[in-house]
Parts: structure tokens; sequence; C-alpha cells
């Protein structure tokens, strides 16, 4: 996963797709209703209590990933909408799956099934099992298939926006760094903004140059 996201990231994208899907009268969010989106205290794990600066933060870094955006009809009040359908070519089926880990962390198939339903209606067990094999065998990988815990009798299945989950090992048996590549990721994205920083003031000293330049023909 190229562009990995952080937990408010991940909330924020999740709830714009579940929005989407559910309340599609609503959608796109202004940011009041985003931000009551992501604190609900019902279909979300872990509970949140975030401000509207948190999720303003978030949306900025969706906007930068090209995973969200203003919507151009959003009228005097500015909405926002996710682009994940449009940039991966996700189905609905798909990204009811995807929304459900986002907002609820690791999910059996089963317990996928019956809370994806209010998105998107699955046939049986066997419907769910064929889109997480999509997901999960896409060139870039969308989802992982977790080791079974034990005492428990399923496997669980993980959104990998985040990184690899923490309870799942590598071929070689190494514990994976999911918090690693998330700072990793951080700070490539600080670099980014800082090059294009340099980058704006360098244009803007060559114009004020130009402007001094100018002026001199004059005096």
């Amino acid at each position: 996963m190229d562009n990995l996201l952080d937990g408010v990231e991940i909330r924020v994208l999740g709830c714009l797709i579940e929005k989407e899907m559910t309340t599609p009268e609503y959608y796109p969010l202004t940011l009041n209703a985003l931000t009551n989106a992501c604190n609900q205290k019902s279909n979300r794990d872990p509970i949140m209590a975030l401000a509207e600066e948190d999720v303003v933060r978030a949306l900025d870094g969706l906007r930068f990933k090209q995973l969200a955006v203003v919507s151009a009809d959003g009228g005097r009040v500015p909405k926002y909408r996710h682009l994940l359908a449009e940039k991966l070519g996700l189905v609905p089926a798909e990204l009811a799956l995807v929304c459900e880990m986002m907002v609820r962390g690791p999910q059996t198939v089963g317990e996928l099934r019956t809370r994806g339903e209010r998105m998107h209606p699955f046939a049986g067990l066997a419907a769910v099992e064929e889109v997480l094999g999509e997901l999960t065998e896409r060139e870039t990988p969308l989802v992982a298939r977790l080791p079974r815990q034990p005492g428990r009798k399923e496997s669980r299945y993980a959104q990998l926006w985040s990184g690899e989950p923490e309870s799942a090992a590598d071929e070689g048996g190494r514990p994976p760094e999911a918090a690693r590549q998330r700072v990793m990721a951080e700070n490539e994205r600080i670099a980014r903004l800082e090059e294009e920083v340099a980058g704006l003031r360098g244009e803007v000293a060559g114009l004020r140059q130009m402007v001094e330049d100018f002026k001199k023909q004059f005096e």
C-alpha cells in the first residue's frame, strides 16, 4: 500500500463511505456532519471523541493522497466526499466490506455479512468470501486474512490502508511493524510538503525579482 493512513484518516474515510451508502440524501457531508459520524457510539470500534480540527487535519491528509475532495456542489457550506471508488475501481459490495473494516476493525466473514447488510445486501457467507477474495488477490491487496486467534473458530479480515495488522506475520516469521510503516509514511508526506513549499518560495522569489526588474525600467 503506497499511501498509509493514520487512525483518524481511516475513520474519516470510512465514515464518508458509510454515509454515502446508507444516507445518500445527506451526502456529501459537511464538516459538522462528518465529525458527528466519526464520533458515533454505534457501529464504531474504537469509540472516538474527535474535534473538528482533528477531522480537518485528516481531510487535508486524505485530499493530499487523492482519497477525498471538497464537493463541487457543496453550496455555501463546504462538503466532502471520498474518491475511493473512482481511484481504485471498487464496486458497492467491495466498498461495503472495506468500510466495515475501517469503522469497526478486523472482523470475521459472518460479522462482515451481518454488519455490511446495511450498506449492501449479500446473498450469503459465500458471497462475502468471494468479495474478500477479490480484495485480497488484487495486484495491490486491500485486505488481509489474519491468522486465527486462539479460542476463535474463524479467521478475521482487516483492511491494509493502515499497514499490515499487528496480529499478522510475514512469511519469514518476523512481526510486522505497522507503527513504523505509518511513521515512515507520515515522514515521507511531510518531506514532500516541505519540498513543495520550498519550490513555491523559489517561484515567489523569482516573481518578486521580475517585478523589481520591471519597476527599474521606469525609474
